[in-house]
């Protein structure tokens, strides 16, 4: 899967490390149901790290369409919560 990290570029991601990434995304979107804006950062920040650890940067010039869009490091409480569905950032 390609996946964007906004401001940042585009990582290829094997399927498998998802269930990795889901528990992130679902401890992120308790702490934004919640507010808690100090988990919130750090719970995005882990997000975002593993998604550049698991996967393998594409070039800059490379304009593969994102199945995936997370939002950039220094998005805001509001800024996340606009972009989350029913499960989270990530489906599934």
């Amino acid at each position: 899967m390609i996946v964007r990290i906004m401001g940042e570029g585009q990582v290829k991601l094997d399927d498998a490390h998802f269930t990795e990434l889901n528990k992130l995304d679902d401890e992120l979107l308790r702490e934004v149901e919640g507010g808690d804006e100090e988990g919130f950062r750090r719970t995005l920040g882990a997000l975002l790290e593993a998604v550049r650890r698991l996967g393998t940067p594409l070039p800059d010039d490379s304009l593969e369409p994102s199945e995936l869009i997370l939002p950039s490091p220094d998005a805001s409480l509001d800024e996340v919560r606009e972009m989350l569905n029913d499960d989270g950032l990530i489906p599934g």
